[in-house]
């Protein structure tokens, strides 16, 4: 029996191996693209769930602020966006100034400028930071706004928050300068030495005299893009296997 000469099967091996390589790229990039898309669909549910949570909390009447005895046991998922009424005194001399960024969820800030962070002291003697609102750059001193600082016993409502995950291009906080970078209820105690809980209040009413700090609405009505942006990557997923294929046929026409 005559053995078959390598040389016969190495033009039909050769374009598979050639194939081999911008396959694997292919495959590894489609997965990419469709973990993407995957990706986004789970954004767009997780947006759905914000939104729908945020316009009933928001439509909701104030309740009581819970008790101090129940702090240590509250959860995000059950109390943000939740509207509270409580009574108390600010310590204007422990407030903190938080760099405004801009969000679709709230009503625009009107330029540069910073979130007034300023403890509530209640009737135990106990503390709860207050987001009281929004200061022009011009107007973060004290001094600027003298008419805001309110003394003496104050009943307000608000929107109970949770602090926010700093971004990585935040640049670090500024204890020196009283400048705070993200909603970090933490480093903001830990700088003024006050003890406060994880959670902060979200001043809605009432405005402060003179203007300043204004509050900054919620509103129900972020932004939801996530189904284009799935569709987006799906579409790229499906453009590079169809380019790959004509690619792949193509090439073993001019191989044979």
């Amino acid at each position: 029996m005559n053995a078959v000469p390598a040389s016969a099967t190495a033009p039909a091996a050769l374009p598979r191996r050639r194939l081999l390589g911008p396959a694997i790229v292919s495959l590894v990039g489609v997965t990419i693209l469709i973990g993407l898309g995957v990706w986004q669909l789970e954004r767009m549910a997780w947006k759905q769930a914000l939104i729908a949570t945020l316009t009933e909390r928001l439509a909701a009447e104030p309740v009581p602020m819970p008790a101090p005895a129940t702090w240590a046991g509250l959860s995000r998922e059950a109390t943000e966006f939740r509207r509270v009424r409580v009574t108390g005194e600010f310590l204007h001399d422990k407030e903190a100034l938080v760099y405004a960024v801009g969000s679709g969820s709230r009503t625009a800030t009107g330029g540069l400028g910073y979130m007034v962070f300023t403890p509530l002291k209640l009737a135990d003697g106990r503390l709860v930071l207050v987001d009281r609102g929004f200061v022009p750059d011009a107007d973060k001193a004290p001094e600027a706004r003298a008419a805001g600082q309110v003394r003496g016993p104050v009943e307000l409502v608000g929107l109970m928050r949770w602090p926010e995950q700093r971004s990585v291009f935040a640049p670090s906080d500024d204890p020196a300068r009283n400048i705070w970078f993200a909603r970090d209820t933490a480093s903001i105690a830990a700088a003024k030495g006050v003890d406060v809980p994880v959670f902060y209040l979200d001043l809605e009413a009432p405005p402060a005299p003179g203007g300043l700090p204004r509050p900054l609405h919620l509103q129900p009505n972020l932004p939801n893009n996530h189904l284009q942006y799935a569709i987006t990557w799906f579409s790229l997923a499906l453009a590079l296997a169809v380019i790959f294929f004509v690619w792949a046929f193509g090439r073993r026409g001019s191989d044979a």
